[in-house]
């Protein structure tokens, strides 16, 4: 047998390699997501350096979104051209330089540039990118090795919350945020590196075959599929990021402590986790956008929860819910834009929604800070994203009618 005939079968779709990978993807994705939760824990105490409003403190991470959303589509676009390898050590690379920079940032505008030019855009890598590099290496088993992929996303919101709190404490926001940099530096280039490899060719022209097949059940046009998933994505990150962003503040408001806010947070992202991989296996028997859909539904329940109870132990039980409902819901994109569309152009589609996401994460994030200033109180920020919620309900509903009444649309572009 020949060189390539052993790569093909030692290091092909779904061969001990390929689980393998995951594996290394997974622990990358887990330590490169401190990017999206580092914000929420350091909110309180950059709020109190620099004397500003709870809006304005805000803005850290809404930027730290933008630039999520914007390197899911820069980096998505690069791995698709030349593998995940380079764009991962140029988000590695990022990363650990933003948090350098905003520990040693001297006003808040500074904070906001670091966060949203160098950690969100470097953070962006570990996750829609690197979930659209694992959809390649996985056919009959998809949907769990993509939200096993993502699930790092939420291991690292388990993570590093309580790890970030205690280093705060003793040493503060800036001597915390230079550690995680120099951290991620010296973990996530060894890993990049063991991610070099490429799928063999004869594997990819079959993934990419086998990946046409579903596009005659599309239950829209594929420009219209982009956009209603996109649609979607802002919907379910608006609702999404109010208990996520505010959950450490709105405890200290309560009375209770940040430090419970943060384990709350860290209690709401480890049931994620739960939720992320078992959401896998869901989709796996019944397809991306049912399952999408449950998990919107739930989430929704859950946000009308946190309306009616506050109390301290109801709001630990009411965290473990919401991420138990909501965390399988952003990678259902990857896996409904990998059931229909070309794997040629699964890093940029996925970058694209992912950018829709981390838009209604960032916005969410903001206006409920917002109105929380106007308000004086959290409880209409909660509505506002239930509201929200039901329009990503509303568009998955669609979705899922349009499929059973029009089982073969024309396709184009």
């Amino acid at each position: 047998m020949n060189a390539e005939g052993d790569d093909s079968s030692v290091y092909g779709v779904e061969s001990a390699y390929a689980w393998r990978r995951l594996a290394t993807a997974l622990a990358f994705s887990t330590i490169g997501g401190v990017g999206l939760w580092s914000m929420m824990v350091a909110l309180p105490a950059i709020q109190a350096e620099f004397a500003v409003d709870r809006g304005n403190a805000s803005l850290p991470f809404t930027s730290v979104m933008l630039g999520f959303g914007v390197g899911g589509i820069v980096l998505g676009r690069l791995a698709d051209r030349v593998g995940i390898a380079l764009p991962l050590m140029l988000g590695t690379l990022a990363l650990g330089l933003g948090y350098i920079a905003a520990g040693l940032s001297a006003n808040l505008w500074q904070v906001a540039l670091a966060h949203g030019l160098l950690i969100g855009f470097g953070a962006s890598v570990s996750f829609g990118p690197l979930m659209a590099d694992i959809s390649y290496w996985f056919t009959r088993r998809r949907g769990i090795a993509v939200t096993i992929s993502a699930a790092g996303n939420y291991t690292a919101g388990a993570f590093w919350p309580p790890v970030m709190q205690h280093f705060m404490a003793a040493d503060g926001w800036r001597f915390t945020h230079i550690g995680i940099g120099i951290f991620c530096l010296a973990t996530m280039l060894p890993l990049a590196l063991a991610l070099r490899r490429r799928l063999p060719g004869g594997h990819a022209t079959s993934a990419g075959a086998a990946a046409l097949r579903p596009r005659a059940a599309m239950p829209v046009s594929p420009l219209a599929l982009q956009v209603l998933l996109c649609i979607a994505g802002v919907a379910c990150c608006v609702a999404m990021s109010m208990p996520q962003v505010h959950i450490v503040a709105y405890c200290g408001d309560l009375g209770y402590g940040v430090a419970r806010g943060a384990e709350m947070l860290s209690l709401m992202l480890a049931f994620g986790i739960i939720s992320r991989v078992g959401s896998g296996f869901v989709a796996d028997r019944i397809g991306g956008v049912p399952t999408l859909l449950a998990g919107s539904l739930l989430q929704g329940v859950a946000l009308l929860l946190y309306m009616m109870f506050d109390g301290l132990f109801s709001l630990y039980v009411i965290s473990a819910l919401f991420g138990l409902f909501q965390g399988g819901i952003v990678p259902m994109y990857a896996v409904i834009i990998r059931e229909y569309f070309s794997p040629r152009e699964a890093g940029m589609r996925v970058g694209l929604v992912v950018m829709a996401t981390v838009i209604g994460m960032a916005g969410g994030g903001w206006l409920s800070g917002v109105i929380f200033d106007y308000s004086g109180s959290y409880q209409a920020a909660f509505l506002n994203g239930l509201i929200w919620n039901l329009l990503n309900v509303s568009v998955m509903l669609l979705l899922l009618l349009r499929s059973r009444r029009a089982p073969a649309l024309a396709t184009g572009v």
